[in-house]
């Protein structure tokens, strides 16, 4: 069994497609959503099946413009067991929002505190950041997907009893092997981020890692635990 904790099918070409293929392959999908208000067009549809997810997001790259969607999270999260795409971007691109996106970060994880949810985060540049404040709102069940963030803090994040999603191109890259080297694997699960990342084959991740798919099982079913 494949299991993707990440990737986002609701962007991709022929999601009805996609969608009806992992079903009838029996492997397991946790799709993400960028916004609210994506995660209610796509919630009555995925509903009728069994290995499909769709998470609630609200990712940090639109908090600035959709600061107005915050209300939604809350309207919504009682639908599904989920949460994500959400987090901090302090990149280049979006540091100029850093204020907003702290602000609507703390109001979602305000939200998610004392609740059951398999949460998957987007921490690029602001890894430390992140982590102090899902310590500060005592945040469960988190997954660090695509970590990217400074080998000192992986110790803290795996005391924490938190997991990080691999993909195929951070087993292919220098950096990304360095940060796989310092991950146990009992807190390895796997993702594509399918369709923003082109080298998103989770076999081949897989052989990359020198796992099998039921050390992946055996993790997720795990983390699946905490939550009922």
């Amino acid at each position: 069994m494949i299991i993707d904790t990440h990737c986002h099918y609701d962007m991709m070409e022929s999601p009805e497609d996609y969608i009806n293929k992992v079903e009838n392959t029996g492997n397991i999908v946790i799709g993400m959503t960028n916004l609210p208000s994506h995660f209610d067009m796509g919630y009555e549809y995925i509903r009728k099946y069994k290995k499909v997810r769709l998470a609630l997001g609200f990712h940090p790259q639109l908090a600035d413009e959709h600061k107005d969607e915050l209300s939604l999270f809350a309207k919504y999260l009682g639908r599904t067991s989920y949460v994500g795409e959400i987090g901090l971007d302090f990149s280049s691109e979006y540091i100029s929002t850093r204020d907003i996106q702290i602000s609507c970060l703390k109001h979602i994880l305000e939200e998610l505190q004392g609740k059951n949810k398999i949460i998957s985060l987007h921490s690029r540049r602001a890894e430390k950041e992140l982590f102090s404040l899902l310590l500060d709102y005592n945040i469960k069940n988190a997954i660090f997907h695509w970590y990217s963030g400074p080998l000192s803090l992986i110790p803290e994040i795996i005391s924490q009893g938190y997991y990080f999603s691999i993909n195929e191109a951070m087993t292919l890259s220098t950096s990304g092997k360095k940060i796989i080297e310092k991950i146990p694997k009992d807190r390895i699960l796997t993702e594509s981020d399918a369709p923003f990342n082109h080298k998103n084959d989770i076999a081949s991740a897989l052989r990359n890692l020198g796992l099998e798919e039921n050390q992946i099982e055996k993790n997720f079913r795990l983390l699946m635990q905490r939550i009922r």
